[in-house]
């Protein structure tokens, strides 16, 4: 790898303590980093190399999931350095500047520079501006600008956001991180059809029957109340994660992909979605808030109740959605997305539901089979479930469910954030989203956000400790499909035929 200048805006922050430097750290256990890597840390708060040093090796001690011989993270931390930087005064970026020239001047280092913003969205557009203007970004190596969502509030704000980014960076250096398409689990499912000819023949709507897409949390709204109350569930976990699990899953992709390919596909997965029209966005969408309740054996506020948090909002903290895709492999195939904040566990994972073939002649036993279903694990556990059908060797005749399970040691996994700076390092766009995503996953939720704005669909309330109202259950149940593992069997209760399935990927 190219030696590169990692700079680093917001370098005190939660992100960067929680999630950025151990994954550098666990990059350079792997040997992922160039042996010529330097990390300036830039804040508002005046603070020595030193102090800044003992910091980040604070964090890692905290949170990086591996630890390394004392050694090793004295010649890590060795590499950072801090600056004092605010983000609206030129001359910070001008001594910012001399820093970076002279290190890369003393070390005969070509002048590599990635730009990591580490802030709150309203900063960008004068970050890139600065970064220009100071000469930080016209040396003669490469640059790349990388920055974490939400890219705009709305459609019209993540154009006006792109035209500013665009006035000091191509689209090609801009590298936009969504860390769900930094999962292990999500950048394998592309290449889990690719390299097994008979998965990737069921990915037809001839097969299957319905695809449903959940993100639940048990969390509320932490220390995000004053961000949280503006964006709501649509515009916090919808329009990003959400739409990026689909295209995703969705994309059909020839084998030997390039990077543009892969994106090239993911355009026209988004742009193959049906449009909503804002007076029918109540067919297809639910929307909702909790209520007080109880997770996991504790009380739990009402989000009105919630501290920042007016008793009169009328914010989202869980929405679902039915979608479809106007494209030849999946038409007529419904996918099911939904996500909640203060529900009854915490996972993310997709279920694919296959039809069952059509008989003239349907038998006493068609009631008892449960759908062959094929399911991705993505968080908190990774894994892979493939349901069948067989015969019951005890009760003779009969069917009952097997599974097929493949889940990965966690331990070994690298974190969301390690796969993409590791990517952005070598410059792979692949799992990140580019501007065509960005712009057209906003512009098909524009509608809902006018729906929700002019209160033209109900906003159902859910008990906390919940799967979300039970009007999310109705948007399913009237094409006759149902959300898969919801319900656990109560304890000591003797489960019937084809159960064990739900009950094995619950507990």
């Amino acid at each position: 790898m190219e030696p590169v200048t990692f700079v680093l805006f917001g370098a005190t922050g939660d992100l960067a303590k929680r999630k950025i430097y151990p994954a550098l750290f666990n990059l350079f256990i792997d040997k992922k980093l160039p042996p010529s890597f330097s990390v300036i840390g830039l804040g508002r708060r005046e603070l020595s190399d030193e102090t800044f040093q003992a910091n980040v090796a604070q964090s890692l001690t905290q949170f990086s999931r591996r630890q390394a011989d004392e050694a090793a993270k004295q010649e890590f931390i060795s590499a950072f350095g801090y600056n004092i930087l605010n983000i609206d005064r030129k001359d910070d970026y001008l001594k910012l500047l001399d820093r970076i020239e002279q290190r890369e001047k003393d070390q005969l280092l070509p002048p590599n520079r990635m730009f990591y913003l580490s802030v709150g969205p309203e900063f960008f557009a004068t970050i890139a501006a600065n970064i220009e203007e100071s000469g930080l970004g016209s040396a003669k190596g490469w640059k790349r600008l990388v920055i974490e969502k939400p890219f705009g509030h709305d459609l019209q704000s993540a154009r006006d956001l792109n035209e500013s980014l665009s006035q000091a960076f191509t689209e090609q250096e801009i590298f936009r991180i969504d860390h769900y398409l930094g999962k292990p689990m999500v950048q394998k499912l592309s290449v889990l059809r690719q390299n097994n000819p008979v998965l990737d023949a069921l990915w037809t709507s001839r097969y299957i029957s319905n695809v449903q897409i959940t993100a639940n949390e048990t969390v509320g709204v932490e220390e995000r109340a004053g961000y949280y109350d503006h964006v709501g569930a649509v515009r916090d976990m919808f329009q990003n994660h959400m739409l990026q699990l689909l295209m995703m899953l969705a994309i059909q992709l020839p084998k030997n992909s390039t990077p543009e390919g892969v994106r090239e596909q993911k355009k026209r997965v988004v742009e193959a979605l049906v449009p909503l029209k804002k007076q029918e966005v109540g067919l297809s969408v639910v929307r909702g808030q909790y209520t007080e309740g109880t997770i996991q054996g504790k009380p739990v506020v009402s989000y009105t109740s919630e501290p920042n948090i007016a008793p009169t909002s009328m914010n989202d903290t869980f929405i679902a959605a039915k979608l479809q895709l106007d494209a030849a492999f999946w038409r007529e195939v419904p996918f099911y997305i939904r996500t909640g904040k203060r529900l009854k566990e915490k996972t993310t994972r997709i279920v694919v539901e296959f039809k069952e073939p059509l008989k003239q002649q349907p038998s006493a036993q068609d009631d008892l089979k449960q759908p062959n279903l094929l399911v991705f694990e993505i968080s908190p556990n990774e894994g892979i479930s493939l349901q069948l059908n067989t015969r019951d060797p005890q009760h003779k005749g009969e069917l009952k469910p097997i599974q097929i399970d493949f889940h990965a040691n966690s331990q070994e996994q690298p974190e969301a954030y390690e796969n993409l700076i590791f990517d952005a390092l070598q410059g792979d766009p692949t799992f990140f989203a580019h501007w065509d995503e960005v712009e057209l996953s906003w512009q098909w939720v524009e509608p809902i956000l006018q729906a929700f704005q002019e209160n033209l669909l109900p906003l159902h309330h859910y008990p906390a400790g919940s799967y979300g109202p039970a009007e999310s259950d109705e948007l399913l149940a009237s094409s006759g499909h149902h959300w898969w593992f919801d319900v656990k069997p109560e304890p000591n209760k003797e489960k019937t035929k084809g159960e064990d399935y739900a009950y094995h990927a619950n507990n």
